[in-house]
């Protein structure tokens, strides 16, 4: 018998399934507001051509880079260092202002949802402390 096997006949029948990991699923919601976001940036890309120097311009070649950056970040959110490098996307964005107002608009809209989310986490990790999530509730 393997040692999975033995653990697991040691273990009662009525033995309750770990808790389930609430942040886990907010970073499901935050690549999800991330791939949002970086379609939204895209289609930017004609505001640029028209308003701002060109997609060939380094206006346009910083979209397309914040975008892309964007969909890459949405795999790495487990990492500890990305809640700061998606904070430092908005802030790029916000750098628009002068060259392309528009995008700087983009940027704010987004800015201001990911402060509401982070709000929201941190309002759940105390729940979580305090042991008041609904999960962690006995029946």
């Amino acid at each position: 018998m393997s040692e999975a096997e033995d653990a697991s006949s040691k273990q009662p029948p009525s033995a309750k399934p770990p808790v389930k990991d609430p942040m886990k699923s907010f970073r499901g919601i935050m690549a999800g507001t991330l791939v949002m976001e970086s379609i939204a940036v895209a289609l930017a890309l004609p505001v640029v051509a028209k308003l701002g120097g060109g997609i060939a311009s380094w206006q346009g070649w910083t979209v397309i880079a914040i975008a892309v950056a964007m969909l890459v970040l949405c795999g790495l959110l487990s990492r500890p260092w990305a809640i700061p490098a998606v904070i430092a996307l908005q802030l790029a964005l916000l750098t628009f202002v002068v060259a392309v107002p528009a995008i700087a608009i983009i940027g704010m809209l987004f800015l201001a949802l990911w402060l509401w989310l982070f709000w929201l986490r941190r309002d759940v990790a105390r729940r979580m402390a305090e042991g008041r999530l609904p999960s962690q509730q006995s029946p």
